[in-house]
């Protein structure tokens, strides 16, 4: 008879054991409470105790979640009216006052964030013409309300990283939208010309300086050449002057010999002289 007692007691230890541990998963966050008071909050992954019967667990995805929103109408400085679709990207980063402000449910959260942007979108909005808020930098429409925006969020235990607008739609006014067009068309033209100029500009000084940059090298070459030449010629002239005075009978011969073959070297050249011109003493016979 005492078999079953121990069983019991050995099932119920072990239902104990198992109904105090619970785990943490990577990116979740959990709060421990003991009769609905919080007693451990931000507690991080891994294998945890708590006690059973006494003390419950509640486990949160802290990892970055998409606010997905309803577009929104807002009106613009030139008192236009334009349709804003944008989502958020958020994360749970103070667990305690989460749960203490929506009840651990991320629908009331989201429902309650939702506002907070869009008020924050539309002060921005409404201080920009239409064309800025279509063809300006849209994240700049949002950085400078996401400071403002994260101090709402705050009181939620929320904190918001970044929110992108998907599309933006215009009014279906034809004329408005033909005037939109016709401002953007202009405002990127103004930009296309202002490149083109300055690409002209840096076209005109590169081929100036190309061209400066050529008559130096040229005029440096040829004064280069022309001392080389000089230092060629009296180097040439020193040789002549130093064999004409070694022998000057065959240095005579030599030139006389460079002089016939310069006259003769085309073969059909013809020159008449007298019998007795110096020019032609090197060709006459002793015979």
């Amino acid at each position: 008879m005492r078999y079953p007692v121990w069983i019991a007691l050995a099932v119920a230890a072990l239902l104990a054991l198992l109904g105090s541990m619970f785990v943490v998963k990577e990116g979740d966050g959990a709060i421990v409470f003991r009769f609905g008071t919080i007693v451990r909050q931000d507690v991080g992954p891994g294998l945890h105790f708590k006690w059973p019967l006494i003390e419950n667990a509640a486990v949160f995805d802290r990892r970055l979640q998409v606010l997905q929103t309803d577009p929104e109408r807002y009106l613009t400085a030139d008192k236009l009216d334009v349709s804003v679709d944008f989502f958020a990207i958020g994360q749970i980063e103070d667990l305690r006052r989460f749960y203490q402000a929506t009840g651990g449910d991320e629908k009331t959260a989201s429902e309650r964030l939702s506002p907070i942007i869009k008020n924050s979108l539309r002060n921005e909005i409404n201080s920009r013409t239409l064309l800025q808020v279509v063809s300006g930098d849209r994240a700049s429409v949002i950085g400078k309300q996401l400071e403002g925006i994260n101090r709402g969020a705050a009181t939620l235990g929320v904190r918001i990283v970044d929110i992108r607008i998907k599309r933006i739609d215009l009014p279906q006014d034809s004329n408005v939208l033909a005037s939109v067009y016709a401002q953007m068309r202009s405002q990127r033209q103004q930009v296309a010309s202002q490149l083109r100029a300055e690409g002209t500009e840096q076209s005109q000084t590169i081929k100036a300086k190309a061209d400066r940059d050529r008559t130096v090298i040229v005029a440096e070459a040829e004064r280069d050449a022309q001392r080389l030449r000089g230092e060629g010629d009296a180097e040439a002239t020193r040789a002549y002057a130093a064999a004409a005075n070694k022998d000057p009978a065959f240095y005579a011969f030599q030139r006389s010999l460079e002089a016939y073959r310069q006259s003769f070297k085309d073969g059909d050249s013809v020159i008449v002289l007298d019998r007795n011109d110096p020019f032609l003493q090197y060709l006459k016979s002793d015979r």
